[in-house]
């Protein structure tokens, strides 16, 4: 059973990034005092009280007329599809409002929209730090929906006890253990060939392939055979759709991506050859950056594809600026049409599972600690000397290395960067992350 979603929605500015960050317990989601700044839906997983479930960040919610005025009319509609959606997927909504404007036209018609998406909600009052606000949130009666509830979100008042209600309303499940087998998780958006691939890697017709984004409605787990190895397959394409809102909204798949990078050991991130690289690809990329979990980016339909002998290269390159984040990244051109190099990202796919396992003895890690600093000494400054004592790997998927200094203050991200680099180009590690964490201590200690 999945964990249950729970949606932060309502009008620009009034305080849900700042509930988001709140409620998850880091600075996740960026927070101005400017509406519109959140436009993607962002996601993350939270716990209360032992119960897990994951939240949703979501773009405000504007009345026709403000979408018309607003600056870019194509992405205020884009803010308000991803908003609708966030309602449609969720099992409770936060219906946050601020309390020191007061009711306005448009938590009428946001207001509307909750009750009409039968989506059980709580009306969330934010911003009443004061005694008189508190008094005044009696206001919001006026919109028909359940008592409001006060809090602040920035300080952080009311939080706990929104958070015992939000558990008390939100489905209990018990979540199965699954089988141990490797997992690899199909992603990307909507309508480029996903289901295709994995139809064409099981060896039968066994999930609907249609060129119509949203075919397939939930994430579907199909076990497999690959030389000899059971293999988790996890497809995620379209979503369950419940007919609550109105159909034209657009069918994104991040929701279902987001859930399955949860489970899965390596994502196979799947783009289309005939389309120029979007956001939303970059999106569900950095879902898989941000859980740690190994990666291969796919570049389907390239049968479709004039080709010279430069094409790929060309396409490598930009592949390399849209996904800079991913250096560590894999790419293969396939076609699912023909099945033109689908072997390889199963190939790919288990030689990253390896990486992710690969365990370097420690003794080994300071041999060549020792060697690097030879020839490139930590940077320093004047009464800022770095030493680094020794380095020893603390875990596996992801390789987790930990180097231990003198100031770990001084450690510049560059160097960062560079250890992370010396370490591929000695072991690998690709289409895996490498998480390095420094540590202070003293030279005896």
């Amino acid at each position: 059973m999945r964990k249950p979603l729970v949606a932060i929605v309502g009008r620009p500015n009034v305080g849900k990034s700042t509930l988001f960050n709140r409620i998850i317990g880091e600075r996740r989601a960026i927070v101005e005092d400017i509406a519109g700044t959140t436009r993607d839906r962002m996601y993350a997983e939270a716990e209360w009280n032992g119960v897990p479930f994951d939240v949703i960040d979501t773009g405000g919610l504007q009345d026709e007329q403000e979408i018309a005025a607003s600056t870019s009319l194509e992405i205020s509609e884009s803010t308000q599809r991803q908003a609708l959606f966030a309602i449609e997927e969720a099992d409770l909504l936060l219906f946050l409002v601020d309390g020191e404007i007061g009711v306005t036209a448009g938590d009428h018609e946001v207001a509307d929209l909750v009750r009409r998406s039968g989506v059980d909600s709580l009306l969330v009052v934010n911003k009443t730090e004061s005694r008189t606000r508190q008094d005044a949130a009696v206001d919001f009666y006026e919109l028909g929906l359940d008592d409001p509830i006060t809090i602040s979100s920035l300080h952080g008042m009311g939080v706990g006890d929104l958070l015992d209600e939000v558990v008390a309303r939100i489905p209990k499940v018990e979540v199965e253990e699954e089988e141990d087998l490797p997992s690899i998780a199909i992603v990307g958006r909507p309508n480029v060939g996903k289901s295709a691939i994995l139809n064409a890697l099981v060896g039968d017709a066994r999930h609907i392939v249609s060129d119509v984004p949203g075919t397939t409605r939930d994430a579907i787990d199909t076990e497999i055979n690959w030389a000899g190895q059971r293999i988790r397959l996890i497809d995620t394409a379209g979503i369950r759709r419940r007919g609550r809102i109105d159909s034209g909204i657009e069918r994104y798949s991040v929701i279902r991506s987001f859930r399955a990078i949860e489970r899965c050991d390596v994502a196979v991130l799947v783009l289309d050859a005939t389309e120029p690289f979007t956001s939303q690809d970059q999106h569900v990329a950095g879902f898989v950056a941000d859980a740690k979990k190994g990666i291969i980016i796919v570049v389907n339909k390239w049968d479709l594809i004039e080709k010279d002998n430069k094409t790929m290269s060309e396409f490598m390159e930009k592949a390399g600026e849209a996904f800079e984040f991913l250096p560590y990244a894999p790419i293969i051109f396939t076609s699912a049409l023909t099945g033109q190099r689908l072997d390889k990202i199963m190939e790919t796919a288990l030689s990253i599972m390896t990486e992710r396992s690969r365990r370097v003895p420690t003794g080994e890690l300071n041999k060549l600690l020792r060697e690097v600093i030879v020839r490139h000494a930590p940077p320093t400054k004047p009464g800022k000397w770095l030493k680094i004592y020794y380095v020893t790997q603390a875990a596996t998927e992801p390789p987790t290395f930990v180097f231990f200094v003198n100031a770990p203050e001084n450690v510049h991200f560059s160097y960062r960067r560079f250890l992370e680099n010396t370490l591929r180009a000695e072991y690998g590690f690709t289409g895996t992350p490498i998480v390095i964490r420094i540590r202070g201590r003293g030279p005896d200690g």
